[in-house]
């Protein structure tokens, strides 16, 4: 089976007569870790749907199982029971290797914690999804230094993230979870460590790059600040989702 069919949708999860095309579909999704008295129940039987070309903001107390929940629709984690779908498809079902080349080729995702390697310099960080995915090291780098350019880095490419503030490691991140141009962008508190006027160009940029009709964001955030860009907002506490609403004033 070749890589586009492993993670084929139907029209990119197009709609059937007046039904909302939906970017991802989650019923009852549940997720543990460990075992016996260590257990911990983060999952409780989500239920979520996101819509094509929207910007989800996924907000709730810390704990309450936002991460885990991005990180099991991104394919990173397993889940333990229930249904969760990508454009029409489930990363769980797909082989290990094909599930790896397909989430690298249609998630992008940005840790809270950044993930940059220590080793390669900003450019080559950004560059690493289109490694991956076969595009020649010299076009890969010439596209990462454009998309650091965007959240204004350029002159910052060949910098280690040792030699980057907090702030523009948070934005190397964010420019490698975009540089690939995939259809869902999942993002951990994507502007937790940017003052106001920087948060503000990034959301711009990343709603301009990732919502279109075959594309859909969810960012994890406290910041308020960032509440009007969202289409919608889904509150979660205790492992569920408990509410979705209209944020107060639409960015789009």
């Amino acid at each position: 089976m070749s890589d586009s069919k492993a993670f084929s949708a139907p029209a990119a999860g197009a709609s059937n007569g007046d039904e909302p095309c939906l970017a991802i579909r989650c019923r009852s999704v549940t997720k543990a870790y460990g075992t016996g008295y260590a257990r911990v129940t983060a999952l409780r039987g989500v239920d979520l749907d996101v819509k094509c070309g929207e910007l989800l903001l996924l907000v709730g107390p810390s704990g309450c199982g936002k991460t885990t929940l991005i990180s099991v629709i991104a394919g990173i984690l397993d889940r333990d029971g229930g249904e969760c779908r990508v454009f029409g498809s489930d990363f769980q079902e797909l082989p290990a290797g094909e599930r790896t080349r397909a989430r690298g080729r249609q998630v992008g995702f940005v840790f809270q914690a950044f993930n940059l390697l220590p080793t390669l310099n900003a450019a080559e960080n950004v560059a690493v999804p289109l490694l991956i995915a076969g595009v020649a090291r010299r076009q890969a780098l010439a596209r990462a230094r454009d998309a650091l350019a965007q959240v204004g880095l350029a002159e910052r490419a060949s910098a280690l993230p040792a030699q980057l503030s907090g702030g523009q490691q948070q934005r190397v991140a964010i420019a490698r979870s975009l540089v690939h141009e995939p259809r869902l962008i999942v993002c951990d508190e994507p502007t937790s460590s940017l003052d106001h006027a920087n948060g503000e160009k990034v959301m711009e940029i990343m709603r301009a790059h990732a919502l279109g009709p075959e594309r859909a964001l969810v960012i994890v955030t406290h910041d308020a600040r960032i509440f009007h860009y969202a289409d919608r907002i889904a509150e979660m506490d205790d492992g569920r989702i408990t509410n979705v609403k209209n944020p107060p004033a639409a960015a789009g």
